[in-house]
């Protein structure tokens, strides 16, 4: 799967910098993926999105801003995760003694 995240990412990366739109369709084209693996793939989908967002704000000001922000309720949420895991771990480790 990090192989294909990995190519995603520089398709996207190349359409950008050539000035092209980050598209399903056109991230299809340049990774050999159909769209509908794109669409269904959470963390591919993201991460188009991600980079459609970023294409479409421009890096202004404002759109850092909502950037930080997002990416603070997504560390929350994982921080979350994170906790709740060590939980179950705790109970399911014997006291040591």
């Amino acid at each position: 799967m990090t192989t294909t995240l990995n190519r995603v990412e520089r398709a996207c990366a190349d359409l950008h910098r050539d000035g092209q739109q980050v598209t399903f369709t056109a991230v299809a084209a340049r990774t050999g993926l159909g769209r509908t693996t794109l669409y269904r793939n959470p963390a591919l989908r993201s991460m188009i999105e991600e980079h459609r967002h970023r294409a479409a704000t421009g890096g202004t000001l404002t759109s850092l801003t909502d950037e930080i922000a997002t990416l603070r309720t997504a560390l929350d949420a994982l921080a979350t995760r994170v906790r709740r895991h060590e939980e179950k771990l705790r109970k399911l480790q014997p006291p040591k003694g």
